[in-house]
């Protein structure tokens, strides 16, 4: 098949196919970690947790630079070139005989994971016409809310079967796939205008200053926070990312643009991603510990328990996205931060050590769902709102960015607030008060955030002046 003569749908095929084994790759290790834990029983949790947290790092930090390098050489190119990499990284994890070894892959695969993303969607937009594309972005975007659905039971019933390496075994024929296909129909490429490349140290200076600072939360309910060697590591990893700070705001082609935060729902929007995105991986890996460790789920019940709210997340994220642009966010992320943290406040108040599935935990996870559908999505567009065209593709990355290190920052609380081996009811309570914190948090940022389109507001003015409405 001729490059020229291939269907836009068959390329967004591909690129979807990719970014779901990316999407789901992350979600299934929350699900696989208690057998990682048991296949590694010598080394305790602490450590393990760079399985999870060396790969959202990379990711995170590389999102925007690769971003902006399949721009100047060409996104095919780094599309493929990712592709390749992930699928070996993937067999890697599969083989993998130590801790440090499984540590390492998953770091070659976060890095072909944050080639993949960005560089499938500028393919997708590149393939289809102006008219068609919100349609084809559309079904992009459903690719990665059928990961977050799949993932769960999928990972679950895989790691039941065939052991935490099916996971990484599952990645092996979507990658070969993406790879062959793509090699034959997508066509290259690339911006023309790009500037320098992105500033390598500052990459360097994000991913060790996030890194240490990680190791910290990690190690402070073992070592104590006056212990000199975790003092030194949260010290370091601070200096490291005000330099970082200030190195992007003074070279001429910074890793992540931070002038963006200088917009005000921009900032706020980002604010509510990283302190949201800290209360929600800390709900969906602490979810998984505590079914099978205090209820005794199976990993597939426990899979089957974590469905409602992704499910709810589908099906809602599509409505409140319609009604943010007719009405603002703000009307959909306060109350939403709000039944979020309602959701949370029932698993607090609720769950012992008897499995409560039909009264306790359903209605939670529903709440929490709807709470999700109505922040989520609603943040990502909101960051993005005010921005000038030319800034939309960069914001969006910055904006993904951010809410991975704020997953960072949840999975090393929830180690942190866990321990090793976590046995007690009374240990969970603080990541449903996570929770119900990043919920409220959200609900009082949002309050700065203004969308709501020009003639409406001005009418809403002219209405309630005495309110003060924005």
């Amino acid at each position: 098949m001729k490059q020229q003569h291939a269907s836009p749908w068959a390329i967004l095929a591909v690129t979807s196919l990719a970014v779901f084994a990316v999407m789901l790759d992350a979600l299934v290790l929350f699900v696989a970690f208690p057998s990682i834990e048991r296949s590694f029983s010598t080394v305790s949790s602490a450590e393990l947790s760079w399985v999870l947290n060396g790969y959202t790092i990379v990711y995170g930090a590389l999102l925007v630079p690769a971003g902006r390098f399949a721009d100047r050489v060409g996104r095919k190119r780094v599309f493929l070139a990712g592709a390749t990499l992930f699928t070996l990284a993937s067999m890697l994890c599969a083989l993998a005989a130590t801790p440090a070894w499984l540590i390492a892959a998953r770091v070659l695969q976060a890095v072909g994971g944050a080639m993949l993303t960005p560089t499938s969607l500028a393919l997708t937009l590149a393939a289809f016409s102006r008219e068609r594309r919100s349609v084809a972005v559309a079904l992009w975007g459903a690719v990665g809310a059928l990961a977050v659905v799949a993932g769960p039971p999928l990972g679950s019933l895989v790691v039941q079967r065939a052991g935490w390496p099916g996971i990484f075994l599952l990645n092996l024929p979507v990658g070969l796939a993406a790879l062959l296909i793509g090699r034959a129909i997508i066509p290259e490429s690339r911006d023309e205008t790009s500037g320098a490349p992105p500033d390598l140290l500052g990459i360097v200076l994000l991913i060790s200053g996030a890194a240490l600072l990680a190791f910290g939360v990690i190690q402070s309910a073992a070592w104590g926070w006056d212990n000199a060697w975790l003092a030194s590591a949260m010290i370091g990893g601070m200096l490291m990312l005000v330099g970082f700070v200030v190195r992007s705001l003074r070279v001429a082609s910074p890793a992540l643009d931070l002038t963006l935060f200088r917009d005000r729902t921009f900032s706020l929007a980002n604010a509510g991603v990283f302190v949201y995105s800290v209360g929600f991986t800390a709900m969906f890996f602490g979810s998984v510990s505590f079914l099978t460790r205090i209820w005794g789920y199976t990993l597939v019940q426990a899979g089957l328990a974590l469905m409602p709210g992704p499910l709810m997340v589908v099906l809602l994220a599509p409505i409140a996205g319609r009604l943010a642009a007719v009405y603002g966010h703000r009307r959909l992320l306060m109350p939403g931060g709000l039944i979020y943290a309602a959701g949370a406040l029932r698993l607090l108040l609720g769950v012992d050590t008897t499995p409560h599935f039909l009264i306790v935990w359903l209605p939670s996870t529903l709440l929490t769902g709807i709470g999700v559908s109505l922040i989520l999505p609603v943040l990502g567009s909101a960051a993005v709102q005010n921005l000038p065209p030319q800034k939309l593709a960069v914001g969006s990355g910055v904006n993904q960015a951010v809410r991975q290190f704020g997953a960072v920052l949840g999975i090393s609380l929830t180690f942190a607030i866990l321990g090793d081996a976590p046995s007690a009811v009374p240990l969970f309570h603080g990541i449903y008060l996570l929770m119900i914190a990043s919920g409220l948090s959200v609900s009082v940022l949002s309050l700065g955030i203004n969308t709501l389109p020009k003639q409406r507001a001005r009418r809403s003015e002219r209405a309630q002046p005495h309110l003060g409405i924005e």
